[in-house]
Parts: structure tokens; sequence; C-alpha cells
């Protein structure tokens, strides 16, 4: 487990965008572990030593960044805080698995939208409501609607018509193999009687069964009647929090190797484009580093090999 924490000046979101970004490059080329990080209110810390995950974790309004573990999670987190329950983003975002940097990005809009980008590159966006289950559904069964005793939701019925044929039960599973022969050396007395061994009957069909057919009563699948859930109450702020005065990085990892970088907090996307912009150049570099590395390591390889067949050819 690794948990750091920086202290920032202490703002609100309310009735302003929100952008979240940095940059992580996974060196150690990952497998399994976290790299996200947590904003944090100012009331959930009264020493920022104190800040940790685990059981006991530090209270955060935001959790966001990728999680990678195995073929199973290769995901971009987006975790909202609402009155004392984390609520995880209902789909999932992929995020980048190579040991390149990549820079992620997360918004929140004051119309309760949202967006997430990597690399710069839209991933997702939509409403919170829809996107994530902080709210009660609008909608909900009648609880005094209950599906008719008569109702009839069986497609397909047996044809009352259709009768099993003469002889179909006297076929047997299993027949005497017709091509075996008692071995030559068999001895009754030594061996007891000799059985000659069975094969499935190509005659045999299986336990007969009527064929199908449309059931002339079926209604189609009952549908529960909905009525409004007097428990629903829209929220216009859900994008809103009222204190964030510390960032913290907080995750787990089997291998330790994961570099982090670029942090920014705005309101603005033109305070977070350039480093998008700084990022993806630096990532090409990176990447034509790495082809230059390869090509001259199989370059090498392939001189050993002749050096080693030229050593060959003089042994011999």
């Amino acid at each position: 487990f690794y948990d750091i924490s920086a202290k920032h000046e202490e703002f609100s979101n309310k009735g302003k965008d929100l952008f979240i970004q940095f940059s992580v490059k996974h060196e150690q080329t990952i497998d399994c572990g976290g790299g996200y990080i947590k904003l944090v209110p100012a009331d959930a810390l009264d020493d920022q030593k104190n800040f940790k995950g685990g059981e006991k974790e530090t209270k955060y309004n935001i959790m966001f960044g990728p999680d990678i573990c195995g073929y199973s999670t290769k995901k971009v987190h987006f975790i909202l805080h609402n009155k004392g329950t984390n609520h995880l983003i209902k789909s999932d975002i992929p995020c980048e698995t190579d040991e390149f940097t990549h820079i992620y990005t997360g918004a929140l809009y004051p119309d309760n939208t949202f967006k997430v980008f990597v690399d710069g590159e839209e991933k997702k966006s939509g409403t919170i409501p829809d996107n994530w289950d902080i709210l009660p559904p609008k909608k909900i069964n009648d609880p005094s609607q209950s599906k008719p005793a008569d109702w009839v939701d069986e497609k397909m019925i047996d044809d009352p018509e259709d009768k099993k044929p003469e002889g179909w039960d006297d076929i047997s599973a299993e027949i005497v193999d017709p091509e075996a022969e008692k071995p030559d050396d068999w001895d009754d007395d030594l061996d007891g009687e000799w059985e000659a061994p069975k094969v499935p009957n190509p005659e045999y069909k299986g336990p007969w069964q009527p064929k199908k057919i449309d059931n002339p009563a079926y209604k189609g699948p009952w549908v529960h009647p909905q009525i409004d859930n007097p428990d629903y109450k829209d929220d216009t702020e859900l994008y809103a929090f009222d204190s964030f005065k510390y960032i913290g990085i907080d995750i787990w990892q089997v291998k330790s190797g994961s570099i982090f970088s670029h942090f920014t907090l705005a309101d603005s996307w033109d305070d977070v484009k350039g480093d998008i912009e700084l990022v993806n150049t630096f990532r090409e570099g990176q990447k034509a580093k790495k082809d230059e590395e390869e090509k001259a390591r199989q370059a090498s390889e392939e001189k050993t090999k002749a050096e080693e067949s030229e050593d060959e050819d003089e042994d011999e």
C-alpha cells in the first residue's frame, strides 16, 4: 500500500466547472494495481499525516484515475461521494495499460454532466443521474399490483395431437457390438463366460418428447405497472462539493514503479489542455526511444547469432 497527500488552497466547485487532471506512467509494466487520485474535503483530516486508505480510509469527495488488475480490470475509476456513500460510475471506461506516460482528465459541470478524457480524447460523457446510482429511481413497481394468477406467459406448449410412435421405448440405448469376437486365448474356466462389449445403438433416438407448438393462450411477458417513486427527489447539485482541501494518492500495487505528475485542479479547459499537449508529445518521444532500443536489441541478437555461427564453422 502507498499513500501520500498534499494540501492546497480550499475551494468549492459550486457553480463552476471542475477539471481534475494528472499523468501516470507505469514503468513496471503494471499487472495489478491502482493509479488513481483522491480529492479530500477540509473536514476529513485534522492532520494531513492521517491521510490513509484501506478499511479506515479517509473520506473523500472524488476518486479518479486508472485501475488495472489482470484481464478483468482495466478501467478508469470515477467515484463520487454523496451523503455518506461512495458511488461508482456504472459503466467501464477503458484506461491505458502500457508503460508510457498517459494523462487523465475528469470534468464535472454545473449542469450535472461530466466528461472523461484520456490523452485529451473523450472516452465518456453524460449526465450524473444517468451514470451514477446516487438518486433513487424516478419510477418504481406499483406495490398494489401483481401478476394475475391466470396470466399465461408460457410461449410454447406440447402439441396435444403429437403421439409417441409405437415401439419407441423398445429401442435400447446400447446394443451388443456385432463386430466383437471372443478372443482366441479366452478361457471360460479361468476368465468366466465371455460377453461381447456394448456400443451405442445407432437406432436409439433418446427419450421421446412431443413437439412444441405456439400456445394459443399466451399473453406475452407480464410487465409490472410503475408509479412515481415517492422517495425520489431531484438534486441539481450532484456535481458540487462544498470543500476541497487535499489531493492524495492512496493505492495498492503488486509491483511498484508508477510515476505521477502534471497534477491540476482547474475550472477551465484552457488551464488543462496545455499539459495534455505536452504529455502527448512527450509520449511520442518515449515510443520512438523504445523503438530505437528494440531495433538495437534485435541487431545485437542477430550479430551474436552470426558470430556464434562463424565460430561453429571454424570448429568444423
